[in-house]
């Protein structure tokens, strides 16, 4: 069924409510493991309902802004989820407290119980009121952003189309369409500020009345993080630190060299090939039909899958206005069906939408038959992030259809990109370690924090001389810092993963995808340290991994330059 058929009902709070409650009664009813079972088996069936509609609620929502009745339910379900959030603990709370939990955990999975314990960490009915505010203040932002149009040559234009320009071939381009967008973030500067100001706020008033010193302990539980902690991600931020950054800068520095770049500024900082990146050679048509045969010559697996996204027109990726401006993919449990968002805008970047995208929504196509696929997902966002990553690097067998005579140029750009991101996206993370830490910090002190940041992690890169942006105010066109506190070092534990795939099926391409391909199949399963030791993979956490893959991609970047 094509995806625009897909039948959307509002499930309201009081049917869930009155669901969860018979649930629960049943559990604390029960006089046997089975019965507690068959409590679970209806759990389970309404989860299903509530993601389904929720999911397809903002995606018709997101596809469109603007339009009146899909924004309601979005207001809707965000004044509602908070209380949903709360019915669900109260059932996780009811199976860790059965009298049967150690039989329930034999017969179940003792990584379902860990998840409960960390529900019951990460939610309690004295926030809700603060939940319901933060979904408002989230909201605000993302109709802000999507809504955000910018005047440039003669044009008005949305930022995912804005993006082409700042990747120009030409730098004074380049220039000019970061000017143009520190211009308009200025015109909004209070009320990115504000937003971000109460968002804090509100996060850190939940953590205060949960009895936590500060929002990081929370903000990691709400993410229901099940194999690591702070004291994890801080020591791999330090081996990012040791191991990445001096790195990333001394290549950032040859390739300026490369580039004709004396004054190494922010507008320059996506360009890695002289006389400009390589673009697709392909239009959107193209793209799509070259996507579908690459993945049918992957495997059968993926093959199926490809033809079951484009008969069912699971994507949407054609910018316009009033359309949400980043991109993702999210999947509508009750149909089985995952759905790709883009904005493609004529960069290489619309190619890895087709990898990238697609590998989570490839993970939820393999996992939707797992017995915990509806309370675990496909893992944690770490786990998460590494099956799309890795799509990525996979698709470079087959990357010339959409690159032509430039592939090589592609490869070295993509993989030189991916390693300077973690710097980037270490940033990104350690800056709301930061705030979360301090929430009564000014708007200048959060500014003056970033730019402190990037001169520790990216001290090649300059933004001295340009409009706003100079302030430290790149941060705030950064939609994860807003919407999703701390999932943005996902992205970077994820890159360490993917370059070990990349770098195996180097040296043996078959095998490395049968390895993938069963590491996807096992997510939500076990811990992420456990997949990635299953797959023969180390984990980003131990001490030298980072060095070890990062001397790796060293050679690889001067192979393809």
């Amino acid at each position: 069924m094509k995806v625009s058929e897909l039948k959307y009902e509002r499930i309201t709070i009081e049917t869930i409510s009155e669901r969860v409650t018979e649930i629960i009664e049943q559990v604390k009813n029960a006089k046997s493991v089975q019965e507690v079972l068959e409590a679970r088996e209806k759990a389970i069936k309404l989860m299903r309902d509530v993601k389904t509609a929720i999911s397809l609620s903002y995606m018709r929502y997101t596809i469109n802004t603007s339009d009146a009745f899909y924004l309601a339910e979005k207001d809707y379900y965000d004044e509602v989820t908070p209380q949903i959030q709360n019915h669900f603990m109260e059932y996780s709370n009811a199976m860790l407290d059965s009298p049967f939990r150690a039989e329930l955990e034999k017969e179940l999975s003792p990584l379902l119980f860990k998840s409960f314990e960390i529900q019951r960490k990460a939610m309690s009915p004295e926030i809700i009121s603060e939940m319901i505010e933060e979904n408002r203040l989230i909201t605000e932002y993302s109709n802000l952003m999507s809504s955000l149009t910018i005047p440039f040559r003669g044009e008005t234009l949305p930022l995912p189309m804005l993006r082409k320009y700042m990747q120009d071939d030409e730098r004074a381009t380049r220039r000019e369409a970061y000017e143009a967008l520190g211009k308009k973030l200025e015109e909004h500067s209070q009320t990115l500020d504000t937003l971000y100001d109460k968002l804090v706020k509100v996060r850190d008033k939940m953590a205060k009345k949960m009895g936590y010193k500060n929002y990081v302990e929370l903000g990691y539980y709400r993410l229901d993080r099940l194999g690591y902690d702070a004291g994890m991600v801080e020591k791999f931020r330090d081996n990012v630190l040791r191991d990445i950054v001096p790195l990333v800068a001394r290549l950032k520095t040859e390739n300026a060299k490369r580039l004709g770049i004396e004054d190494f500024k922010l507008y320059d900082n996506d360009i890695y090939v002289p006389g400009g990146n390589p673009k697709p050679i392909l239009d959107k048509d193209g793209i799509f039909a070259e996507t579908r045969k690459m993945y049918h010559q992957m495997s059968e697996k993926t093959g199926d899958f490809i033809d079951m996204m484009m008969e069912n027109e699971a994507f949407d990726v054609v910018s316009r206005e009033n359309k949400w401006g980043g991109g993702y993919c999210t999947h509508f449990v009750n149909y089985n069906q995952p759905f790709i968002l883009a904005n493609f805008n004529g960069t290489s970047g619309d190619i890895d939408v087709m990898t990238h995208e697609a590998g989570h929504a490839f993970a939820h196509y393999m996992t939707s038959g797992n017995r915990f696929s509806v309370e675990l997902e496909v893992g944690g966002m770490e786990t998460a992030e590494t099956h799309s990553m890795s799509m990525e690097f996979f698709a470079w067998k087959y990357i010339d259809r959409f690159f032509g005579a430039n592939t090589r140029k592609y490869k070295f750009m993509h993989v030189f990109d991916a390693l300077s991101f973690i710097p980037y996206g270490t940033i990104v993370d350690y800056f709301q370690h930061i705030v979360y830490t301090n929430p009564d910090m000014t708007p200048a002190e959060r500014n003056d924090t970033w730019n402190r940041l990037e001169k520790q992690f990216r001290p090649y890169l300059s933004t001295e001389g340009m409009t706003y942006l100079s302030k430290g105010t790149r941060w705030q066109y950064q939609m994860h810092i807003y919407e999703v506190p701390f999932y943005y070092i996902d992205y970077c534990l994820a890159q360490v993963v993917a370059f070990q795939f990349l770098l195996a099926s180097r040296k043996d391409y078959d095998d490395a995808f049968k390895r993938y391909t069963e590491h996807v199949s096992r997510g939500g399963e076990l811990l992420f340290t456990n997949l990635l030791a299953e797959a023969g993979l180390k984990s980003p956490f131990e001490e030298g991994a980072l060095e070890s893959v990062a001397k790796e991609i060293e050679k690889l970047i001067h192979e393809l330059m």
